[in-house]
């Protein structure tokens, strides 16, 4: 048997597409017809104030290479809030039977981009990891990843997924472990894994599998001495009561015993409402289904200019657009050929001509790190959410 995966060379090829797309070539090229366009990709028309963090963009930029197309895009790792996020412009058959991989591209690796920048944002100075991989699909474990580390999460924890990226994937143990050594044997796993393990892995010892996280967290510490980097509390919500008060009895426990350098880890369950209330209470957190589970943006490719005349359907702005970012973190839309506003940055930039990829843009999960960074504070992204 074989997994029910679709393969890159189908979305190189463009059978990674949906139906009507085929139809749509037969019957272009059946007519001889083959017109130039410009088509943009937009999720809202006019801003709202609800910003986005564009993620995506490089595996865009691999399906398109190569194609007699110019591509305009927003810089990965930046915010969007309405107008277009991308701009290809070339015959409509180079790029048409693509446009379902692009969007499916773009709209999933933003959604997951922007659930990371607000556990971010909600816990600015904590380590924040992305534990979600196990809920999604594994074909597509390396994007979750890379769009988190583009929102600016500190790590990961999926292997083949940071091969993929070029990133090593991290993690402590699961409840599994512990129960493979039975009831009470904690002490025995604890120590086993801090034997078996690299050096250069932090030993974070999982507490709370059998007994009160206090006892537990104590006896670990106990256990490994000054090996001990970190306790991981990942009591089950059924079971765990105000975590506030549970992460501040650890705390205490361990200092009382002589553990200051011992950090508190907290997983399970976790967004940004329970990161903002626990952040001053703990060193880190494992952010998973908030992040990996999060919505797609709502994305769509349309046609808005036509053998250079404005053209697009109903309920579409047409011409082509470009967006802006002004000094107060404004968000803008305007035509082309018009001005924009006085301090605006022009946020489109190339990232394509003629099928060659230009070099204008760092594509670079760094760079875009420090744009998603450099971009919520400026626009003051997550201050009331």
């Amino acid at each position: 048997m074989e997994f029910d995966i679709v393969g890159p060379d189908a979305i190189s090829e463009g059978s990674a597409t949906d139906a009507y797309f085929d139809r749509t070539e037969t019957t272009l090229r059946h007519a001889g017809r083959n017109p130039r366009v410009v088509a943009e990709i937009t999720a809202d028309q006019f801003p709202d104030g609800d910003y986005e963090l564009l993620a995506g963009v490089k595996d865009v930029a691999a399906l398109l290479e190569g194609r007699n197309v110019d591509v305009d895009v927003i810089p990965p790792g930046r915010l969007f809030d309405g107008g277009p996020v991308m701009r290809i412009e070339g015959d409509y058959l180079e790029f048409a039977r693509f446009e379902t991989s692009i969007l499916g591209f773009l709209s999933h690796a933003s959604g997951v981009a922007t659930a990371a920048l607000d556990v971010r944002r909600a816990a600015p100075e904590s380590l924040v990891l992305s534990f979600g991989a196990r809920h999604v699909h594994p074909s597509i474990a390396a994007m979750i990843e890379r769009s988190a580390l583009v929102a600016g999460l500190d790590g990961f924890s999926h292997v083949a997924g940071g091969e993929v990226i070029g990133r090593e994937a991290g993690g402590t143990m699961p409840h599994a472990l512990l129960i493979c050594f039975g009831r009470g044997n904690q002490e025995e796993a604890w120590q086993a894994f801090d034997e078996a393990v690299g050096p250069d892995v932090p030993r974070v010892a999982l507490c709370d599998t059998y007994s009160d996280e206090t006892d537990e967290s104590l006896r670990a510490a106990e256990a490994l001495g000054n090996r001990l980097d970190s306790v991981r509390l990942d009591t089950t919500g059924s079971r765990r009561g105000d975590f506030r008060h549970i992460i501040r009895e650890v705390r205490w426990t361990l200092d009382a015993h002589d553990h200051e350098d011992v950090g508190i880890f907290a997983s399970g369950g976790l967004g940004p409402a329970e990161l903002r209330e626990l952040r001053d209470v703990a060193d880190g957190f494992g952010v998973g289904g908030y992040v990996s589970n999060a919505d797609p943006v709502d994305f769509a490719l349309d046609i808005v200019e036509l053998e250079g005349e404005p053209a697009a359907k109903r309920g579409k702005l047409t011409g082509v657009k470009d967006v802006y970012r002004t000094a107060d973190g404004g968000h803008h839309v305007g035509l082309r050929d018009q001005e924009g506003p006085e301090d605006g940055e022009r946020l489109l930039k190339p990232l394509l001509r003629d099928g060659e990829l230009v070099a204008e843009i760092d594509l670079g999960i760094d760079a875009a790190a420090e744009r998603a960074d450099a971009d919520a504070e400026r626009c003051d992204y997550g201050a009331e959410r």
